[in-house]
């Protein structure tokens, strides 16, 4: 008969948990060794050998590490939870406790010129991408409405930054977020409370604020992941990481680097004291400057009413009287020269009329002969023989009758 596990389990012919087990150690202990990276986010020592948990430093992914003493014994340097390590590991499957563990054979630190490097590759592949730029910078707000800020629970980062906020101006309001700061958690936590607060449409700016600290402490700030999430707010964004010495890459991406947290209130929040000094000398220069323009105005009205044109108003009506008395001689002028044209002629109408006039003629001795009907006789024809006539002359008729 084949040996147990040989043949393909069925349902009628299940393999064995011992079978499963042995073959899961088999497949596993053929992998062989390799080197990893990644963080110590758990350190325990027992009877001379080490049990942890090591920790992706991108991603949230652990595997437990075994140290035998043996090996603990080797190792040259001092190891504890936070360091960021290298192991050359070889998975080893537990078969009695059905569970996959890394034993480790060696373990070293990180150098620091390591984590700069890739630090600055990192920087320059963001600087290159524009996330650096000034023009992508964002102005903050003169007086924010809310404040948004991500820091530690109970920090000192978190008291100074509302103390000296309030100080300046009593009446600030704050939107407060707490993550961890540093450790594990802290990237994941810090990019959370940002996405959160950026999406506030109430909050006006965020200020990512921590006291300081060591260089592998402020790792974290430098994630890749972080970085591009405060890229991509649409929330002004202050970085107060409180150092000097080391620049995480939050300081080059966020709109503002304050150099402390205590830094970060004096420059997203204005002094009331401050901007009421600024109100009163506005108030007295724009008072200084209306009272020496009312002054200019009042000299000029002053200078105006004092000519002669203006010191008395019956210049004005004795000018026009003057102006109307000529006006009316020359009218009164103009109308008897043509009244006197007028009357020339007509005397001159009339003595032609009179010399036309058929009166004058028979002034003159003529006379008009008329028939029965009225018609002047132009001629001895048109009166026949005891034809009555009417004959007019100077003053008066005479009858007549045609022989």
């Amino acid at each position: 008969m084949p040996a147990a596990g040989d043949e393909p389990p069925t349902v009628e012919a299940p393999w064995p948990v011992a079978v499963l087990s042995n073959k899961i150690r088999g497949y596993i202990e053929r992998l062989g060794t390799a080197w990893v990276e990644g963080e110590i986010v758990q350190w325990g020592a027992s009877g001379g050998n080490v049990y942890g948990k090591l920790k992706d430093l991108s991603v949230d992914a652990t595997v437990s590490f075994t140290v035998w003493s043996s090996v603990k014994a080797r190792l040259t340097g001092d190891f504890k939870q936070g360091d960021r390590v290298i192991a050359l590991v070889k998975p080893n499957y537990w078969v009695k406790g059905g569970t996959l563990t890394m034993q480790v054979f060696e373990l070293r630190h990180v150098g620091l010129g390591d984590l700069l490097e890739r630090l600055e590759r990192l920087r320059a592949q963001l600087k290159a991408e524009g996330l650096f730029d000034a023009s992508r910078k964002r102005p903050l707000p003169f007086l924010p409405h809310r404040i948004g800020l991500v820091t530690g629970k109970d920090s000192d980062a978190e008291k100074d930054v509302l103390r000296n906020a309030q100080l300046r101006w009593p009446a600030v309001d704050f939107s407060v977020v707490h993550a961890a700061v540093q450790g594990d958690r802290m990237v994941g936590e810090v990019t959370a409370a940002i996405k959160r607060l950026d999406a506030d449409p109430e909050v006006d700016v965020i200020i990512v604020a921590r006291g300081g600290g060591d260089f592998q402490n402020l790792l974290g700030f430098s994630d890749e992941s972080l970085v591009r999430a405060v890229a991509a707010c649409t929330t002004p964004v202050v970085s107060a990481i409180g150092h000097e010495a080391d620049r995480p890459l939050l300081d080059d991406v966020a709109d503002l680097r304050a150099s402390t947290p205590t830094d970060a209130a004096k420059r997203v929040v204005p002094d009331v004291s401050d901007e009421l000094n600024r109100v009163q000398q506005a108030r007295a220069r724009l008072s200084s400057r209306l009272t020496g323009i009312l002054a200019t105005e009042v000299d000029r009205l002053g200078a105006l009413r004092s000519r002669p044109v203006l010191a008395g108003a019956d210049w004005i009506i004795d000018s026009r009287s003057q102006d109307l008395t000529r006006y009316v001689a020359r009218g009164a002028e103009l109308m008897h020269r043509t009244l006197e044209r007028a009357g020339s002629s007509v005397v001159e109408l009339r003595s032609q009329l009179r010399a036309l006039s058929p009166q004058g003629t028979l002034d003159r001795g003529y006379a008009i002969v008329q028939l029965p009907d009225g018609h002047v006789l132009r001629s001895s024809d048109q009166a026949p023989a005891g034809t009555d006539l009417l004959i007019t002359v100077g003053v008066g008729t005479v009858p007549a009758v045609s022989k």
